[in-house]
Parts: C-alpha cells; structure tokens; sequence
C-alpha cells in the first residue's frame, strides 16, 4: 500500500474523532444558549412594555356607556419615563377606543388589527407583535383595558410600542459573551484532549521506537507490560508472528547446517572414489558401481532433505483439505507393489473409510516413508501388513513388520534428524519427515515392537490423526 492510501495517525484520528462532535455539540449548543438568552431579554422587555401600558391605562377616565362612551386621557410624556432604559431606546403609546377611534398618544402608530392569544403568559387582556413606526423596527404591547368610573364605563385599546435599539445592543452583548465562553470552553477541551492522547499514545510511540531501533533479526517477543490493555490482542498476534518468524529462521539455519554437513560427507567420498578409479585402484565396473552408490545416497538424502523443508513450507501455509486416507494407502501400496514382490513378502492390507484433513503431499510422503521403511526392515518371505481403521474422532494407520524390532532406547531417538540403526542403510531422514507431518496435522507418531514368549517378532509403526468433521456431523 502507498503511503498516500496509508491511513491517518493515531493521534489525528483520535483528535478528529473527539474534537469534531465536541465542536458541533457547542455550535448547537451555542445557538441554544442564545435563543433563550434573547428569549428572556424579550421577555423582560415585554413585561416593562406591558407595565407602561398598564400605567397609561390607570391615567383614564370615561364619561357615559356602550356606544355613547367617551374616554378621555391625560397622559403626559413624564409617565414613560420611568420605563425607558435609557437613551438607546424611544417608547411612544396610542390610546384607542372599542371600535378603534384614535382618542391619544401617536396618530401614525398603526392601529392593532389582531386577536388576543388564548393562553398568553399573562393575565391580563395583552398582546405582543412586531412593527415598524416612523421607518424604524418596534415592538408594541397592546392592553385591552376596562375603564370605569362614577360615570360611565368602557373598554379602551392602549398600544405601547419601543424601538429594538437596545434589545440588538444586548443580544449582541449576550451573543459574544456567550461566544467569548464557548471559546475558553472549546479551547480547555482541545489542550486536555491533546494532552490525555498525548500521554495515551506514548506507550505507542515507545513501543514503535523500540521495534525501530532493533537489529536485523531480532524477533524477541514485545514488552507490553507499560501498554493499554486494549493493545494487547495486537502484542499477542505479534508476538506470534514473531515466533513463527523465528521458527521459520531457526529451520531455515538448521536445514542450511543439516544440509552442509550432510552432504560433505558423500561428496567427499564421491571425490575419493573419483580419484581411485582414475589411479586403477579398483576395476572399472566396481568402481562405477562405487560410485553409483555413492550418487544414490547423496540424492536420497538430498531429496529427504527437501522433503524435511517442503513439510515446514506446508506447516505455514495450512493449506489442507478433507482426504480419503485410505486410498492414499491403498495408491501407494500399489506403487510399491513391485518392492514388496520383490522380496517375496506376505502383504495383508485391510482398510476403512478415514477422511483427514491434510495436505495431499504430506499424507502422501507419511505413508510412503512408513510402509518404504516397513519394506526394508522386513526379511525375505517375512509378513508386513498395514491397517487403516476410524475409532471415535481418531483414524489410526498401523503398519506391521516382521523385522527384528528396534531396541527401547531408539524409540524417541530415531526420530531425530539423521539418526538410524543401521548407518549403512536409509539417511535418518524418513522417520523425522514423517514425525513433522503427523505433528502438522496434529496428530502422533509412535514405535512399538511386538513381542512373542519374550522375543520380538516385528515392529508397529502407529499413526493417529484427527477425523475430518463432515458438513453431515455438524446438520
């Protein structure tokens, strides 16, 4: 992946990840508070307006009833006084009676041509609206007020209205000082936003720096001892991926080690023979013999030494699929065939259904080095037979030879890369190759002898591995 398809840091995303929503949160936040902040100025205001109309309202007087009313005022200018802020804001008042005849105060406030809310916030007959007066915004409160007296009786409409001056100066007011704070509080959020992810991502930084600075080669595993518990599974993994790095590597010397050593061996012997032959030590068909020999254990070995690697390639890659067992076994007795006519040898084969999983290859190669070693270890005439059978969830190979056995000591050793009974015969490779894929699949290995009145008659050769789960067995 290019470094331009490469994900953020760790950091930035956490940062745009908390900062972000906290920044939309205050926008809204933000407008909220200032809605009803200027809610309340309006309503505060609204309440002084409704006082100056409740004020000129008591200044009336009325003379006679219903239609023949009349109402007088005598309002001075002094009595709104009281209720202007101050110069900012310019109030003015019109006075009106039932059916709208102007009676005082400014004759081109509009009239009040609405209808009184049902459930308004206050008791009295008041209603609030927008308007404009004289080419300037106001706000007006209207009171319909009874007016009674010795008299007579009626019903008078007094409007209030006042500029918004000095309602914007205060919203505005409240506005930054409601901005002013949500700054300082977004401003303290980022620095401990940035500090806590700082100190959060420190271990990381730690931890990448450390891995960083290690030489080529090193796969120890990771300290995560000073690391969140969240990044734990991610240590694990990587620790255990290191150790099958290191598993690889580790193979991958000892094959180059094995492989060395190994070979010297025949190649030596091979020059030698060379240079015998050349002096006429040895006739020339005995020496060809020689060396034909020669050449047949070194590729045999250097074909078991590729096998050894091919099973660890295989090993990783877990590249397995469900097998018939038993046909691999019934396949490579056929192959074999001619060894087994060849020393006369009284073959019995008996197998069940087995379905492993596994390798093709692998299960091939376990079975071949077997029964191959099974062959050789069984004299002429001798008895050899090889059971497949499937116990519970296990499939078990057992291949019986009639050969002299092996002594108890060599039980666990031969096993072991390049160790045989016989020096003369085989590389010590086959058992070792075989234990490898049976260990791969997860199953064991393990050499028996059979004894008879003390003697022993043969040698057993059993392999378990685990059955196949069938997509019938899980339904």
């Amino acid at each position: 992946m290019s470094t331009t398809q490469r994900q953020g840091s760790l950091r930035r995303q956490l940062l745009i990840g908390i900062l972000v929503p906290i920044a939309l949160f205050v926008v809204i936040d933000t407008v909220s508070l200032y809605r009803q902040a200027l809610s309340a100025v309006n309503i505060a205001y609204d309440r002084t307006l409704l006082a100056s109309a409740k004020a000129i309202g008591e200044l009336l007087e009325v003379e006679g009833e219903g239609d023949t009313a009349r109402i007088h005022a005598q309002v001075p200018y002094s009595a709104l006084e009281a209720f202007e802020a101050d110069n900012r804001s310019r109030m003015t008042y019109r006075i009106a009676d039932a059916r709208g005849r102007w009676i005082d105060g400014a004759q081109d406030l509009a009239a009040w041509t609405g209808t009184l809310p049902q459930q308004g916030p206050y008791a009295a007959l008041v209603d609030f609206y927008n308007d404009e007066f004289r080419g300037d915004p106001v706000r007006v409160a209207v009171l319909l007020q009874p007016v009674a007296s010795a008299s007579g009786r009626a019903m008078a409409t007094v409007q209030v209205a006042e500029t918004l001056e000095l309602r914007r100066t205060l919203a505005r007011q409240i506005l930054r000082d409601t901005l002013l704070r949500q700054a300082i509080l977004i401003s303290v959020i980022v620095a401990v936003v940035l500090v806590v992810v700082q100190r959060v991502t420190r271990p990381v930084r730690r931890l990448s720096d450390s891995l960083d600075k290690r030489t080529e080669g090193d796969l120890t595993p990771i300290d995560a001892t000073d690391l969140p518990s969240e990044m734990q599974p991610l240590t694990d993994a990587t620790n255990q991926v290191m150790a099958r790095l290191q598993h690889l590597l580790d193979h991958q010397k000892r094959f180059v080690r094995d492989a060395a050593h190994q070979l010297r061996t025949p190649l030596a012997i091979l020059k030698v023979q060379v240079q015998s032959a050349r002096r006429g030590d040895l006739e020339a068909a005995a020496a060809l013999q020689e060396i034909e020999m020669t050449v047949d254990r070194a590729t045999a070995l250097a074909n078991q030494m590729l096998s050894l690697a091919k099973v660890e390639q295989l090993r990783q890659q877990q590249d397995f699929a469900a097998l018939e067992w038993a046909e691999v076994v019934r396949a490579l007795a056929l192959d074999m065939s001619a060894l087994i006519a060849e020393k006369d040898i009284d073959f019995e084969l008996s197998t069940e259904p087995c379905t492993v999983l596994a390798h093709d290859w692998m299960l091939r190669e376990l079975t071949r080095n077997l029964l191959h070693n099974a062959i050789r270890h069984t004299p002429g005439r001798g008895a050899l037979s090889v059971r497949i059978t499937a116990d519970g969830n296990t499939a078990t190979l057992t291949i019986s030879d009639s050969g002299q056995g092996i002594p108890e000591s060599l039980h666990q050793r031969l096993f072991q890369p390049f160790a045989t009974a016989n020096s003369r015969s085989g590389t010590g490779l086959g058992l070792t190759i075989a234990r490898e894929i049976v260990v791969s699949l997860g199953g064991s290995i393990q050499l028996r002898n059979r004894m008879q009145n003390g003697q022993i008659t043969g040698l057993d050769a059993i392999v378990r591995l685990p059955l196949a789960i069938s997509s019938e067995s899980l339904n």
